[in-house]
């Protein structure tokens, strides 16, 4: 055996130990010092880098949604969601950002719908969430919207009206349009006719008009 193997295999065994201790602890105690490891585990990962890396079981009542997610789902497709959690369990965690205590919803709305409100679902996972946290740098509200609007657009999914609010919100903050087309993955045109459909004439002010009426 190398010094290499024997070192992982010392780490292997101080894991199992860890375990053995962890077993003997109350559900919701032991849940808590899990996420502690998991987190100290995250610092010296290769892929610490991603947020997928570290998923938390978090207190549902400490997960809240926001209130720009133009992403809406129908009646049937929900009931899918939540026949597919509660048949199949959480495959995917929500992402959210940490506010203090509390995480905001960044992706994940209906995900986090059922595990609060769907019985069976809420009873079997103890009332916790899976939680993953957003890169932390990104704590501008504009880039949380961003981060949004490209989970639901990669998806495919979005709503048009509440779309219409994000890009008037995020031109506001004095984004460009360039700049909103680069975060929310859309051309000139689209953020065009997003600006219009919002019959602001303040997001027009700094808009360069044709000639071609000269």
């Amino acid at each position: 055996m190398s010094l290499l193997d024997f070192c992982t295999e010392g780490i292997v065994d101080r894991a199992r130990a860890l375990a053995k201790e962890l077993a003997a602890l109350p559900d919701r105690e032991r849940m808590r010092v899990l996420n502690h490891v998991r987190q100290v585990l995250h610092e010296v990962s290769p892929m610490r880098a991603e947020p997928v890396d570290c998923v938390l079981w978090v207190p549902a009542d400490g997960v809240r949604g926001n209130d720009y997610n133009p992403n809406t789902v129908a009646p049937p497709e929900m009931r899918l969601l939540e026949r597919s959690i509660r048949e199949d369990g959480f495959t995917q965690p929500i992402v959210a950002f940490k506010d203090g205590d509390a995480y905001e919803v960044v992706d994940g709305f209906h995900r986090n719908r059922v595990g609060k409100e769907c019985p069976a679902v809420r009873g079997r996972v103890q009332g916790f969430l899976p939680v993953t946290v957003i890169n932390q740098g990104r704590t501008d509200i504009k880039d949380r919207m961003a981060a949004t609007i490209r989970h639901n657009r990669a998806r495919g999914v979005h709503g048009v009206i509440p779309m219409v609010d994000i890009v008037a919100g995020m031109l506001r903050t004095g984004m460009t349009d360039d700049e909103v087309a680069r975060e929310l993955g859309m051309d000139a045109d689209e953020v065009l006719r997003f600006k219009q459909c919002s019959g602001l004439p303040e997001l027009f002010k700094e808009h360069e008009y044709s000639k071609s009426w000269e």
